[in-house]
């Protein structure tokens, strides 16, 4: 059976995630035990039991959902559940790239684990912040970061679905965006708790380090076609997802645009690999008549024939 499948980013986390996996699953226990080991810290623990805040350090977030969603995508695959074609959002690209053949596990965790420890150590060095703001087109969202050009750093850093869009930047300049937001008439706007302005500049040097790690690892071509971040459009070239993994960074995650590609492309049967169900409902204010399934937990899974 094929399905397209979907990887959840940053946010899908919660205390007890894949806990009942690792229970009931082989394959979940030696996944674990290798990513303790490229951790060098029992992320097992923390995502199984926390604390909350510990899980919520984009140091530690970031590899749990990874292997959560890894994980999900390897026991789908042994059911014969296979994906025609993948994508994923923001980290979730990295799950997507090892359930299309580009990267095994073992070197998509390494990746993921210098991801987020530059992304947090970015964070901290250079802070910012991030804002979402409903009700308004993308136009209008980059016409108001747009006028802030020279006061400070803001950009537009997820268009995730029709009138949400998630801006990034330093804490002053995205605040001022968010109350222009208000004035054009935006429906809602929030600050978001972030330990970082994700997909801004602000991640630079995060970025530089990352294409350090990113130069000594091979990627070969996709065994199905990724719908990338960076683009919204399908790759298959092993050289040109690095280069897009790279970029990924400091550019906007283009999540409506892929989605909507998808569709047109005839990929319509979604399923959301991982924690959460974040996926599930951006999917459903991009397009209804496109079905999407969760699938992060044993049940989900049953429910699929495993």
């Amino acid at each position: 059976m094929s399905k397209t499948f979907i990887f959840p980013g940053q946010a899908s986390q919660y205390v007890g995630m894949a806990a009942d996996l690792y229970d009931k699953y082989e394959l979940a226990k030696k996944y674990f035990t290798n990513a303790n080991e490229i951790m060098g810290s029992d992320l097992k623990k923390i995502c199984f039991e926390g604390p909350e805040e510990a899980l919520k350090t984009t140091n530690i977030t970031q590899p749990a959902i990874f292997v959560h969603s890894v994980i999900v995508s390897e026991l789908l695959k042994e059911k014969n559940i296979v994906a025609q074609a993948v994508a994923g959002h923001s980290l979730g690209e990295y799950s997507a790239l090892v359930s299309a053949g580009v990267v095994d596990f073992e070197n998509g965790l390494k990746l993921v684990k210098e991801r987020s420890r530059l992304m947090h150590e970015a964070g901290t060095k250079n802070p910012g912040t991030m804002g979402a703001i409903i009700g308004l087109s993308p136009e209008q969202v980059i016409e108001i970061c747009n006028s802030f050009k020279g006061e400070g750093i803001v950009q537009a850093a997820n268009f995730n679905s029709p009138g949400q869009i998630a801006i990034s930047g330093d804490k002053k300049t995205v605040l001022k965006a968010l109350e222009a937001a208000k004035d054009m008439g935006s429906k809602r706007t929030v600050e978001l708790v972030v330990s970082g302005a994700f997909h801004s500049p602000l991640m630079n040097e995060a970025q530089e380090g990352l294409a350090k790690v990113l130069q000594s690892t091979t990627m070969k071509d996709a065994a199905v076609p990724v719908y990338t971040n960076v683009t919204g459009k399908p790759v298959v070239k092993g050289d040109v997802l690095k280069e897009l993994l790279l970029k990924q960074l400091t550019s906007p995650v283009l999540w409506q645009d892929i989605i909507q590609n998808m569709i047109k492309d005839g990929f319509t049967d979604f399923v959301e690999v991982g924690p959460g169900q974040v996926l599930k409902g951006l999917n459903r204010r991009i397009d209804r008549d496109a079905s999407c399934e969760s699938c992060g937990t044993v049940e989900q899974l049953e429910s699929f024939g495993a």
